[in-house]
């Protein structure tokens, strides 16, 4: 097992800042548009861009030579260098101000804001939380709080069967979609995402101990918040808080839900027997 991670190091993070910088392009915009399931459409300048495409721009880009066994880059640098080998997406908090449009150059300026261990059922985790501020020359267009879980890798000798999650009502509203690996490509292109869960399948079976390849939280926060969008003419939330509760497995379809709740709408990802994956708030 690995070593405990020392808190008080790792919270010396705290406070760290970074800033970079990208431009939407019209390609991003249709690859973005294809792969969540929306009408590509022809973009122009001017045209308003998915609601997430914020996380596919100015991503780290490493030497091959610094790249930790797991794809992503080795740990250090902005990012606290957390012992513990697997790194999920947790959730967050998005606040849409005003829309990314295709031609927009976006400055993401990035602090973080707290590291906390806790214990789970898996033994240690740590939290690491980044404040992300999304500009372009109109002005702030997202402020965002993103979460990150970082887990130790159980021993072969561990893995008993995982109890299934249990299943939950459908939503009043919903949609399916098929979870492939060329739904996960895509996305990790897209986001220019080495992380081999996503798309390894010997990595996650025989190193990770997952059953499949894990459909990136990001994806499908992007999915519920679209979703979202739609139940409102399109209209984005004012804000969006998610979290993930169960990974979600390549191989079967998945649903996207909805239902409506104090002006509100609850939204949630479910795998094929109904387990949420990921559970999200829209308000407006």
């Amino acid at each position: 097992m690995t070593a405990k991670p020392d808190i008080d190091h790792l919270r010396q993070w705290i406070g760290r800042t970074q800033e970079a910088s990208d431009i939407i392009t019209v390609q991003l915009v249709k690859g973005l548009r294809a792969t969540l399931f929306l009408d590509i459409g022809n973009p122009v300048e001017g045209d308003v861009a998915p609601l997430t495409t914020h996380w596919c721009l100015a991503q780290p880009v490493a030497p091959m030579s610094e790249i930790g066994m797991d794809g992503h880059p080795a740990r250090g640098g902005f990012l606290p260098p957390v012992p513990l080998p697997r790194r999920m997406w947790a959730g967050g908090q998005i606040e849409f101000i005003d829309p990314l449009r295709v031609g927009d150059t976006v400055t993401r300026s990035s602090r973080i804001s707290d590291v906390t261990m806790k214990t789970g059922s898996t033994g240690a985790l740590c939290f690491v939380s980044v404040e992300h501020a999304i500009t372009t020359p109109r002005g702030i267009a997202i402020r965002e709080r993103h979460d990150i879980v970082y887990r130790d890798m159980p021993a072969a000798a561990d893995q008993a069967p995982a109890a299934s999650p249990a299943p939950a009502p459908a939503g009043k509203i919903r949609e399916t979609h098929m979870a492939d690996p060329v739904l996960l490509f895509r996305y990790s292109a897209l986001t220019f995402n080495g992380h081999r869960i996503h798309y390894d399948r010997d990595y996650v079976t025989k190193v990770e101990f997952y059953p499949g390849l894990i459909v990136h939280g990001p994806l499908q926060a992007s999915l519920l918040i679209e979703f979202a969008a739609r139940q409102r003419g399109g209209k984005a939330p004012a804000k969006f808080v998610y979290r993930g509760v169960n990974p979600l497995f390549d191989g079967a379809e998945f649903s996207v839900n909805g239902n409506e709740k104090d002006g509100g709408l609850e939204v949630w990802t479910a795998n094929a027997a109904g387990a949420p994956t990921m559970k999200g708030t829209a308000t407006w």
